[in-house]
């Protein structure tokens, strides 16, 4: 597993989220403030990023104009990708 920065828009995000609109406004006050606390968890397949986490971090991230968020990513092979879409 590695960490390290990434565009938003190259994280895949599959799997719809509710938001709760406070988490996202309290994370985008605590990002401008500090910055990132805790990376979004990624998989990486054949060299795309899935995102099954983070949902709140990265809609602070959007929200605040931002274009890349710190992630830790894991190699990961098809048959984890299809366990995580199931």
């Amino acid at each position: 597993m590695r960490v390290d920065t990434v565009p938003l828009a190259s994280v895949r995000r599959p799997l719809q989220r509710f938001l709760d609109e406070h988490k996202v406004e309290a994370l985008m006050a605590s990002i401008r403030k500090e910055g990132l606390h805790e990376p979004i968890e990624l998989l990486e397949v054949d060299g795309q990023l899935w995102g099954f986490n983070g949902c709140h971090r990265v809609a602070a991230h959007e929200r605040l104009g931002m274009l890349t968020i710190r992630a830790r990513i894991r190699k990961a092979t098809a048959r984890d990708l299809k366990l995580h879409l199931r």
